[in-house]
């Protein structure tokens, strides 16, 4: 699969998601999809984040979630979010599972990064 191509699947699958969470009672705004190579270093140097971040392939997006008209960010409000995510391909990634937990973060794996 090509980068194109599974970027393109990517944002179907980010379209299923959305509708998933208002079928099931969430609210969403959307965080960061885009970032450049620029910003990645600048947030991997300050600690915030990495350098080769899958948002710089277009294949993260950061989704912040409403319950009861409510924005929630700990990482626990998204666990169905993040559950129902992973079905839906299996490269999906969910941020609470990573070592340093990132609640509002989806993505697709590419060539190894994760």
């Amino acid at each position: 699969m090509t980068l194109g191509e599974k970027q393109r699947r990517f944002t179907e699958l980010v379209g299923r998601l959305i509708l998933w969470c208002y079928d099931s009672g969430y609210e969403l705004t959307f965080g960061e999809a885009y970032r450049t190579p620029e910003q990645a270093a600048l947030n991997a140097a300050s600690g915030s984040g990495i350098a080769n971040s899958l948002h710089t392939k277009r294949l993260a997006i950061d989704l912040n979630l409403f319950i009861n008209g409510e924005y929630r960010t700990e990482t626990e409000a998204y666990k169905q979010v993040g559950e129902y995510w992973k079905t839906l391909d299996p490269d999906c990634r969910w941020g609470g599972d990573f070592q340093k937990k990132d609640g509002n973060h989806f993505s697709m794996e590419w060539e190894g990064v994760r």
